[in-house]
């Protein structure tokens, strides 16, 4: 197929102005050399807090606000080297925190869920006359409890902000915190609770979404029917709530009357958000003739689709296996002017993979390349996962190769496919390679992959690497369930085997660097071995 041109979407200037932030100095030219001193000694230092004071004290590294957010938004590591470089920053001659800076160490302690630690800030900076201490602080802790699923420690929050000389706090912050993260029957305590100033309409928007987002139905019509009775007006953002919530709950016909609802009983005038998910239902349900017919009718009315809205076209249609119907949305999608996204594309490569059409997937994939577009990760998953399910270990390697050169390096679930793929083709050597550099990379195979490479290379005579890899995968924690059969763990039990299982990786990858020496390395190179 003969895929449509586009132009190539504009190169960004050479040297793009430094991104500045409220309260922050200008990124200065010294900024990446004295990161670049800084990082080793957050990680070198990581459980040592006096030793990180010592080494810092030594870089005679002159702190800035820049310098400093900068590492904590960058580095991977652990909150408690960067509440260090914290501390000690501010005990630096001529130096003080900026709001950006103090709000991002209230945000990497709340997500750490260390609130003593960033009440102990809050506290502290509240009795200062820096004004740090702001909405803005109390938001990021309100979200934070919310998604640590601590409704009430989010509610005392919000109660606090007046008593920290927070001017008129913003209700729907608390709940649309609370909404978001599911803890709807919080939410609506909360909201009955609500007296003086009433709830507004902005609220009651905020808990539709919520209602609509557990796929509480009755409750939604409940609340929307109640707005009607106080007499609260619903806007268009009331309407694109319901509507949305009943296309997500596939109920397009009472989403479409409720079109001709908003426009005929309350005089408002849909715009192209309002009607986007219709569309996209319709094409979920695989009426995707229905969805082009709304999109027609839609651009009759004045409105101009947006990408989405062509998304939803390309995805319909490649639902439905209909390859011309996708590229011909595909193909007005760009003489309208909206650029493909990686996710245009996507729904291309997930028919070609349904539909074996390995050469059809390629081709796009290259033209989608030519044209300026960059994959993203799921593009490569699909297309590596297509290619490995067909036996096409060279294509692989080479999008591996690919996605590797655009910064995306492979993740457990490319290296799984890729061991599977090579104990296929019993390429055992080879499978023993990339299966180690999973462990060299912190990554814990799955334990299906790991039995299977092990019997594998048992019954190949391999005992020597078989052995091995049941020593390593013996220091570290993981599961013996098989893939989606991970539904009842209890979340706090697998976090806590999540840390478990970071430190054993930590703890065995030296040996299995020594590996490296004993065994060498067989790494495939477009099929052909080293």
């Amino acid at each position: 197929m003969k895929w449509p041109s586009d132009t190539p979407p504009p190169k960004p200037p050479r040297d793009p102005p430094p991104i500045k932030h409220d309260g922050d100095e200008e990124v200065d030219f010294d900024l990446q050399r004295d990161s670049a001193v800084i990082e080793p000694l957050l990680r070198d230092y990581a459980g040592d807090d006096s030793g990180l004071r010592s080494a810092l004290d030594r870089s005679l590294i002159r702190p800035r606000p820049a310098l400093i957010r900068q590492l904590m938004i960058s580095c991977e590591y652990s909150f408690k080297p960067l509440h260090t470089l914290f501390l000690w920053a501010e005990t630096r001659p001529g130096y003080r925190h900026t709001a950006a800076v103090f709000n991002t160490m209230i945000e990497l302690l709340a997500k750490s869920r260390e609130f003593d630690s960033a009440w102990l800030l809050i506290d502290r900076y509240s009795q200062a006359d820096d004004q740090l201490v702001s909405h803005g602080t109390f938001t990021i802790l309100i979200r934070r409890y919310a998604r640590a699923r601590m409704p009430q420690a989010a509610i005392r929050t919000f109660h606090l902000m007046e008593r920290f000389g927070i001017p008129s706090p913003n209700f729907d912050i608390l709940l649309d915190a609370l909404c978001k993260e599911g803890l709807i029957r919080s939410a609506e305590a909360v909201f009955r609770q609500r007296q003086n100033p009433p709830p507004s309409t902005t609220s009651y928007n905020i808990l539709l979404n919520g209602w609509f987002r557990c796929r509480k139905l009755r409750h939604a019509e409940k609340l929307f029917a109640e707005m009607r009775e106080k007499g609260v007006n619903p806007t268009i953002v009331t309407y694109g709530t319901l509507i949305e919530g009943y296309c997500r709950m596939r109920r397009v016909e009472r989403a479409m009357e409720l079109i001709e609802e908003m426009k005929e009983v309350d005089g408002i005038e849909p715009n192209i958000i309002t009607y986007n998910p219709i569309v996209d239902a319709l094409g979920e349900s695989q009426r995707s003739k229905e969805a082009l017919t709304m999109v027609e009718k839609i651009t009759s009315y004045g409105l101009e689709p947006t990408i989405s809205t062509y998304n939803s076209l390309v995805k319909g249609f490649c639902k439905e296996g209909n390859l011309l119907g996708a590229s011909r949305a595909l193909k007005s999608m760009i003489g309208k002017g909206c650029l493909p996204t990686p996710t245009t594309y996507n729904y291309f490569f997930r028919l070609f993979a349904k539909s074996d059409k390995i050469e059809e997937g390629m081709n796009l994939y290259r033209k989608m390349v030519e044209m300026g577009h960059t994959p993203d990760r799921l593009s490569y998953h699909l297309l590596v996962k297509m290619l490995c399910e067909r036996g096409k270990l060279d294509m692989a390697a080479e999008i591996i190769k690919e996605m590797s050169s655009q910064g995306c390096d492979p993740d457990l679930a490319i290296y799984t496919m890729l061991v599977h793929l090579l104990c296929r083709l019993n390429r055992l050597e080879e499978a023993y390679s990339e299966f180690m550099s999973m462990i060299e990379k912190g990554l814990t195979p799955q334990y299906l992959t790991y039995q299977r490479l092990v019997a594998a290379l048992k019954k190949a005579g391999m005992v020597e690497m078989a052995n091995k890899i049941l020593d390593l995968m013996s220091a570290i924690p993981h599961s013996k369930r098989l893939p989606d059969t991970y539904k009842g763990d209890d979340i706090a039990d697998r976090g806590s085997l999540i840390i478990k299982r970071a430190q054993a990786v930590s703890d065995v990858l030296k040996s299995s660097r020594n590996e490296k020496e004993k065994f060498g390395r067989h790494r495939f190179r477009k099929g052909q071995k080293d």
